[in-house]
């Protein structure tokens, strides 16, 4: 027979078994409800005694759907009541009882996410921060980003992503991990127009976690790498990226299903205007069921074309090749050299007497091993010139020095 050592029902633990418990059964009459609120009370504190913390954590978990769906409950009591179960897992006595009592939590929190969505989210904001676990202040966390998407409230956890390398260093995480940290992260902020560049950096973080896979696991890439890829042709203010050297993209180019995307990305990064509208002739059907509008794609390829001018015609630019390149009026052609200095990328000045456009620097569309090899170079001849600069500086010291001395001489 089980002895049950009192407790003191001033225990929050027990007081919250009571509590639900009541509700639970406040329908099956006063006789029934007496008897099974005291048969669950005392079941709370044997578990309490035998320090069974995962048990009485179900056991507090049972009455949870009653208590979110019952009006009568205050959100402030349903944040005290959860903020008492969450603090059980202080009490786990190893690391896998701590994650299977984070577990139990999560799937009853996650299980309703359109019903108090902001109180669910701060219940397991609370419940991680309980947590010593560092893999489990991951679990909570992928479960708090999925909430948050679900329940159609990212704006409460997009401040968290900012901080997501400080949390990678402190979760150690496995590749696999992070590819479903990064991917979740993507998804969580791609609905918000401020974060849409964040949301492109997480995707090709993804991505990047692909190199050197073979064939088969880097197949799992291929819908997000296209995803990618259209995020980066739709996007107005996005004209460099370095997805060509990613091989979770490189193998789009020989795929069935997305070569064509592959190749329209080939278009964006490495060529001009002409080609993306030899491409949209044939294609147009394709851009259309990605949701690429042609009027913004031409915009675009207008801006990056005048860039590829920039940085192959030695500096100087004619309006008149401009005005080819671009497929624009000759009145248009100062308008789109002004739109692509507001958009920093080129630096220049326009020669109106002379019709050219004197380039003094140009954002490079890809920065691969050619562009590091251009930079190198840059950089070995800076060097080499601010070398020159101090010899002679030195000399002229030097001359200088002589001089005067020759003067002293002279005087004495």
């Amino acid at each position: 027979m089980t002895t049950v050592v009192p407790t003191s029902e001033e225990d929050p633990a027990l007081s919250v078994v009571r509590f639900t418990s009541e509700l639970s059964w406040s329908d099956a009459g006063p006789e029934v409800a007496e008897q099974q609120v005291s048969r669950l009370c005392v079941e709370a504190q044997e578990c309490m005694v035998r320090n069974r913390w995962l048990d009485l954590t179900s056991l507090m978990l049972t009455s949870a759907d009653i208590v979110f769906s019952n009006s009568k409950v205050s959100e402030k009591d349903l944040e005290c009541i959860f903020t008492v179960i969450c603090n059980l897992v202080t009490k786990s006595e190893s690391p896998d009882e701590e994650l299977e009592m984070a577990k139990l939590i999560c799937t009853k929190i996650i299980q309703q996410p359109s019903d108090k969505p902001v109180l669910r989210l701060k219940i397991l904001f609370n419940l991680y921060n309980l947590l010593d676990n560092v893999y489990c202040r991951f679990y909570v966390y992928m479960k708090a980003l999925n909430l948050a998407m679900s329940g159609k409230v990212t704006e409460h956890i997009i401040p968290s992503c900012k901080k997501i390398d400080s949390f990678l260093k402190e979760w150690n995480l496995e590749v696999q991990d992070q590819r479903e940290l990064f991917l979740c992260v993507a998804n969580a902020l791609k609905d918000s127009k401020s974060s849409a560049k964040d949301s492109f950096k997480f995707l090709t973080r993804y991505l990047a976690t692909f190199s050197g896979e073979d064939a088969y696991k880097m197949g799992e890439a291929k819908d997000e790498a296209a995803r990618t890829i259209i995020d980066f042709v739709k996007a107005p203010d996005m004209f460099q990226c370095d997805l060509l050297d990613m091989p979770a993209v490189a193998q789009l180019e020989k795929d069935a299903k997305y070569a064509l995307v592959y190749q329209l990305l080939k278009i964006f990064l490495t060529l001009r205007l002409d080609a993306y509208l030899e491409f949209q002739a044939v294609n147009s059907a394709l851009l259309k069921s990605y949701g690429l509008v042609h009027e913004d794609c031409i915009a675009k390829m207008r801006l990056i074309s005048l860039v590829d001018l920039a940085s192959h015609e030695s500096g100087r630019i004619p309006y008149t090749l401009i005005k080819d390149t671009l497929r624009i009026n000759d009145d248009e052609v100062e308008l789109w050299v002004v739109k692509a200095l507001t958009s920093k990328l080129i630096a220049c000045k326009m020669d109106q007497m002379n019709q050219v456009v004197l380039v003094s620097s140009c954002t490079e569309r890809v920065f691969g091993r050619q562009q590091w090899g251009v930079l190198r170079t840059k950089l070995g001849t800076w060097r080499d010139n601010i070398g020159n600069v101090i010899n002679t500086i030195q000399a002229n010291k030097i001359t200088e020095d002589s001089s005067q001395a020759v003067q002293g001489l002279m005087i004495r």
